[in-house]
């Protein structure tokens, strides 16, 4: 693994199974880290670890629902185990919501979004934070959104909580700073993962929603998220903390 920049690091990636989450995962296994997959799909997340594995990186893939408190406890005490510690937590998990305005969404899915989406970052970060502060600091990342800076028709529940997101690293960032914790958020324009097969049937039909919304005219790819979010992880964004990392391809710019 030629990248070096996360040489003797271990990392959990949440929602590690598919999309931003397996390519950052595989991308900070790249770059030297041990990384524990948790996903709430066991499946995919044993997927990933073994891609890693086979590459000659170390994993260890987890089933964990985001939801429960007992399960993102778990997923750190394998990670201090197994690696020795923690240095980065990364949390991409997120709901597949119905689209709909307020007066359409119905009062499970706009619990359940808000569970998945906000409430699990701050389980997984209230589990993680103990073991990032006796390693003597560490790096916390949330997957926000554009759509935490502007609006969309038919998302309220996604749009408020990818704001709250970028709020609630801004937080912890002020909280956690002098315990060398830095927290930021990414805040990335469409992307081409299962996520858009869901809302859009094909990728073909995402594209030719989206493309045009976005300067650079195409959606972004995992991959390139997560290269985002390895600067974020990684001695390199030493003195970046409290940001929202836009990687929009000039979505929000106009």
């Amino acid at each position: 693994m030629p990248d070096a920049a996360m040489t003797g690091r271990v990392a959990i990636v949440v929602g590690s199974a598919n999309g931003i989450g397996r390519a950052t995962a595989l991308t900070f296994a790249r770059a030297g880290a041990a990384v524990v997959c948790a996903d709430i799909e066991e499946v995919g997340a044993k997927t990933t670890a073994a891609e890693i594995e086979r590459a000659g990186g170390r994993a260890l893939a987890r089933r964990s629902d985001v939801t429960q408190a007992a399960d993102t406890r778990a997923d750190v005490e394998a990670a201090v185990r197994e690696f020795g510690g923690l240095d980065v937590l990364m949390y991409c998990a997120a709901t597949n919501e119905p689209t709909g305005s307020v007066l359409d969404l119905d009062e499970t899915w706009w619990n359940t979004t808000l569970s998945v989406n906000l409430t699990g970052a701050f389980l997984a970060s209230k589990a993680a934070l103990p073991a990032l502060i006796a390693r003597g600091g560490g790096s916390i990342i949330f997957i926000a959104s554009q759509l935490g800076r502007v609006a969309t028709p038919g998302r309220p529940a996604y749009c408020a909580t990818k704001g709250a997101l970028v709020q609630l690293a801004k937080a912890m960032a002020v909280d956690h700073a002098k315990q060398g914790i830095r927290v930021n958020t990414i805040s990335p324009g469409a992307v081409e993962t299962r996520r858009m097969l869901h809302r859009y049937g094909s990728m073909e039909n995402a594209r030719t929603v989206h493309s045009p919304k976005h300067l650079l005219g195409r959606l972004a790819q995992p991959e390139e998220i997560a290269q985002a979010a390895l600067f974020l992880a990684s001695g390199a964004s030493s003195f970046v903390t409290g940001s929202d990392l836009l990687v929009d391809g000039g979505y929000s710019a106009v």
